[in-house]
């Protein structure tokens, strides 16, 4: 994929069903560079469902715009778990959304080590009043926007399993 469109159809669909719902997004980007937001932006209408975006490429924007504590960026490093989980909750505890999507990897070309490869990005996305889910994806031998449009894809995603499970009961 070179470019976000055929994404187009799934992040309209997305939108429809969390305003049928009556629940809002918000997304905190590092690798992906706001293109989780602006992919779904580019829709009519898309402001009544996207709450706002973060793009924390730095860590001292993580900090301080999303609240991830400086220990877990020392401990953990921006590419982990740990990063992705407490960007998406920062980012739900900074906004109005009902779910938020975090995306923090290493898009490459240069970045990678042994143990953090460039390609392994983390994605979490976290709920009023549910557990926030985590997701590691390799991407592996992709140039650096293949990496950041599959990385749209799965924070896609993982926003559609949200939104489709959502109930004000559950």
């Amino acid at each position: 994929m070179t470019d976000l469109s055929p994404l187009h159809p799934r992040a309209q669909t997305l939108l429809e069903k969390a305003r049928a719902k009556g629940v809002t997004i918000a997304t905190a980007e590092s690798c992906t560079g706001g293109l989780v937001a602006g992919l779904l932006t580019e829709i009519a209408g898309s402001s009544d469902v996207v709450e706002r975006g973060f793009v924390t490429y730095s860590n001292e924007a993580k900090v301080e715009m999303l609240g991830v504590p400086e220990a877990t960026l020392i401990a953990h490093g921006a590419v982990s778990e740990a990063t992705a989980r407490a960007m998406a909750e920062g980012a739900l505890a900074h906004s109005r959304a009902a779910f938020a999507v975090a995306v923090t990897g290493i898009a490459g070309p240069g970045g990678g080590t042994a143990d953090k490869p460039v390609g392994l990005v983390h994605f979490a996305c976290a709920a009023t009043g549910r557990p926030t889910v985590h997701a590691e994806r390799r991407f592996g031998s992709l140039d650096r926007a293949g990496v950041r449009y599959a990385a749209v894809a799965q924070a896609l995603a993982m926003l559609e399993e949200a939104v489709a499970g959502w109930s004000l009961t559950a």
